[in-house]
This record gives C-alpha cells, sequence and structure tokens, in this order.
C-alpha cells in the first residue's frame, strides 16, 4: 500500500507542534479526508485522541513521540519517512462499546483502552457484576472495576495490577480498583466476545461514574460494556518496535 498523501497531526505541545511543522514542510500535508495515512505527534493520549477522530475512515495511524509516556508511539526522527511507513508492521485493534444509563437517558461511548467505573464520593462503590447474562458477584465492594482491551492493558488496568494482555491475545481483562470485597479477588481475564453488565448497587449513597476513554458518564445506573468487532483501527510500528513486542517486553520489567 502506497504512503503518499499524509495528514500530519500534532498534540499542542510546543515540540509536537514544531516537528509537525518540519514534516509537512518535508512530505506535504493533506486532509483526513485526502490522506492515505495519518502520522500523529505527540503522546499516548493524543494517539488516543487521533484514533477516536479516525475512527471509521480505516486509515492506518503512525505515531511518534513527541509527548511523555509514548507506549503506543514510535521513536521521533524526520528522515525516509515514507520508507519508514512502507516497512512499518501494523497491529489491529477493536475498541470496547460502553452503553450507560444514566437516569432516563443511555449514553453510548467508544473506548480504545478500557470502560472503567469509578466511586464519586468517599464512599465505597457496590456493584453487581454479570458476565454474558450470568452473575459473577452479587455484590462487588470497591473505589471501581474496569473492562481493558490488550491495547489498554498497559495503562491504567496495570497501574491497578491488572494482567498485560498480548495484542493478539483475543482476550479482555475485568480488573478492580482497590478492591474491599470479595478480599482475594484479583480480577479475571475473559474472551473476546464477553459481554460485561455492571448494575449499581445504592446508587443514590454511593454514586458512581463510568469514563470510554474520555467520555465520562456521572451518576450510571447500569453499564454494559462488548469489543466493538464491526470497528478496526491500524496502528503502524516500526520493526522490532512493535506494540506486541512492546507488551511482551513490559511483562519481564521487573
Amino acid at each position: 500500500m502506497g504512503f503518499e498523501s499524509l495528514h500530519i497531526a500534532a498534540s499542542e505541545a510546543p515540540d509536537a507542534a514544531e516537528g509537525a511543522e518540519r514534516l509537512r514542510a518535508l512530505y506535504g500535508h493533506v486532509s483526513m479526508d485526502e490522506a492515505d495515512c495519518i502520522v500523529a505527534l505527540g503522546g499516548d493520549g493524543f494517539m488516543l485522541q487521533t484514533l477516536h477522530a479516525s475512527m471509521g475512515r480505516s486509515l492506518p495511524v503512525y505515531g511518534m513521540n513527541r509527548g511523555t509516556v509514548g507506549f503506543l508511539m514510535n521513536a521521533y526522527r524526520e528522515e525516509a519517512l515514507h520508507a519508514r511507513l512502507q516497512a512499518a508492521n501494523s497491529a489491529v485493534i477493536n475498541p470496547l462499546r460502553m452503553t450507560a444509563q444514566h437516569g432516563p437517558n443511555g449514553v453510548t461511548a467508544l473506548a480504545i483502552n478500557e470502560v472503567a467505573l469509578l466511586r464519586e464520593t468517599r464512599q465505597a462503590a457496590k456493584i453487581r457484576v454479570s458476565v454474558d447474562g450470568e452473575v459473577q458477584f452479587d455484590e462487588l465492594i470497591c473505589d471501581g472495576v474496569m473492562v481493558a482491551t490488550p491495547a489498554g492493558s498497559t495503562a491504567y488496568n496495570f497501574s491497578a495490577h491488572g494482567p498485560i494482555i498480548p495484542i493478539r491475545g483475543r482476550l479482555l481483562a475485568l480488573t478492580p480498583v482497590a478492591v474491599f470485597r470479595p478480599r482475594r479477588w484479583r480480577g479475571a481475564m475473559l474472551p473476546y466476545e464477553a459481554r460485561v453488565r455492571f448494575d449499581i448497587l445504592e446508587g443514590l449513597k454511593r454514586p458512581v461514574s463510568a469514563t470510554a476513554d474520555h467520555v465520562e458518564v456521572r451518576d450510571v445506573t447500569w453499564v454494559e460494556v462488548a469489543l466493538a468487532d464491526d470497528i478496526e483501527m491500524r496502528l503502524l510500528y516500526d520493526p522490532g518496535h512493535s506494540l506486541e513486542e512492546r507488551i511482551i517486553r513490559e511483562q519481564f520489567v521487573v
């Protein structure tokens, strides 16, 4: 596939904006509608923003790190960009689709990393957890709980001591945050096809918010999460620097 027409996007960080200006001068820049590849300059947050903005366009995204962490990004270099794109390996990812009920209203949003439920006040949340229509916990008492994709397993999920999932693992992580009851539960691995439902117990006393990446719904009564397998996004990585290779290496960091 040719990568001649590039849409070069950048975060608001000065380094990213300056890099985008130089790359546009070297390689040109077209609108997203005219592009056959997106080059995103920034950090992981900007990569998520770019993926959301381009969702449904079937455009591959090649990120270059001009941010802080850059786990999802390649190294920033200005030379031979077309050759790097042609040689890049790709990783296909699917987002999660969240449906959250807030009073009489339902809100649907997509998450590339995770759908997370979190307590809103000092009171711990009480949540009924069901998988594929079967109740697994009548009452999970915790600060929160999340469903994470393989791509998101190294983000918030990992900081909550959830498992790192290889990008082709076709698994989802169900991970609690500061769980109080059941004492010894540390989470579960679910198949890609699983449908997870969270029912909020004592919601007036113990309000809970739900977030799908950057979309937050406050005071939810229930939330359903399932993989959006009708949506695919393709990330490009330099050889030896693929997302899968980094996810594997991350599991051996001590």
